[in-house]
């Protein structure tokens, strides 16, 4: 995925997602369930029992069932293999990147370290203070809160907020960062080191929660709520920015993500600190300074 391709975040206004996963044999991980009128939901597994299909909600944790004559079985089987597919070539990807000790950039490339130099191409990278690392961008969902929607279904008028959230698939990051204080560069034409928040994920089961969007519907504009760590973000070179933490990050996942008015960009690159601190001149390791990127509003 190429600076080029990223997209806004787009928010959705909630609706009742039926859609539960289904195929003609178990299966195991994160799936999407297709049903017929377009909806799917994320189940861990799911089977046929009859003219039932019975699955596992990720979002409810519980067994549940829907009408077999509900479920979409070509869409939900196109679908797995469109992500079994993406899912092998982040792989391939990252086991690129952990081969490889040092990049070998163009001598053109900023000095990030003496004899230490950025490719000269545009991306996003990572200095863990003896490698320079290339990130991956990854692309988040928006998924529905729909035990709050059964809710909303329930009340009379707009008396509960509605809840969606953003994830990535999957429960890690593909790019491991040694480093508990990495430096990042942004090299890209259109500014966006002066636009990148660093977000703190949230691991789930088989998912990451990037962050939570409230609103009430006709009353309230969604706010989107993230934990964001302080950055010192400098201009080093045109079109080059370096982006410091700073305080020393905890181990867990991360995403560095374009705020466009406010908004976050679903495109994300995102990584994981595996808590091996590299080599700096910090004598303390605190937990990143953490704040809301909006208030929500109050029930």
């Amino acid at each position: 995925m190429t600076l080029k391709n990223r997209r806004i975040i787009l928010l959705v206004p909630l609706a009742v997602v039926l859609g539960l996963l289904c195929c003609p044999r178990r299966v195991s991980a994160q799936t999407k369930l297709y049903l017929k009128d377009g909806s799917y939901q994320l189940v861990k597994s799911y089977e046929i029992q009859g003219d039932r299909v019975r699955y596992y909600s990720l979002e409810r944790s519980a067994w549940e069932e829907v009408p077999r004559a509900l479920v979409d079985f070509e869409a939900t089987e196109r679908a797995r293999r469109e992500e079994e597919a993406a899912h092998q070539k982040e792989l391939e990807e990252a086991h690129a990147v952990a081969a490889e000790r040092f990049e070998r950039p163009e001598e053109s490339g900023f000095e990030v370290a003496p004899g230490i130099r950025l490719p000269g191409e545009e991306g996003v990278f990572a200095f863990d203070g003896t490698r320079v690392i290339r990130m991956i961008q990854s692309s988040a969902e928006v998924v529905t809160d729909k035990k709050r929607a059964a809710m909303l279904l329930a009340l009379p008028g707009p008396l509960l907020k509605n809840r969606a959230y953003v994830v990535l698939p999957g429960a890690r990051a593909a790019v491991r960062v040694p480093s508990l204080q990495p430096v990042f560069y942004v090299r890209a034409a259109d500014e966006l080191g002066a636009k990148l928040e660093l977000v703190v994920v949230k691991s789930r089961k088989d998912s990451r929660q990037v962050e939570k969007v409230e609103w009430r519907g006709g009353i309230t504009k969604p706010a989107e709520l993230r934990a964001a760590v302080a950055l010192e973000r400098a201009q080093v070179a045109p079109g080059l920015y370096r982006l410091k933490p700073l305080q020393p990050l905890e181990p867990g996942e991360y995403a560095l993500g374009e705020l466009i008015q406010k908004k976050l960009n679903l495109e994300l690159w995102d990584f994981g600190i595996t808590g091996a601190p590299a080599t700096s001149t910090a004598g303390d390791e605190t937990p990143p300074a953490l704040r809301r990127s909006d208030k929500p509003p109050k029930d």
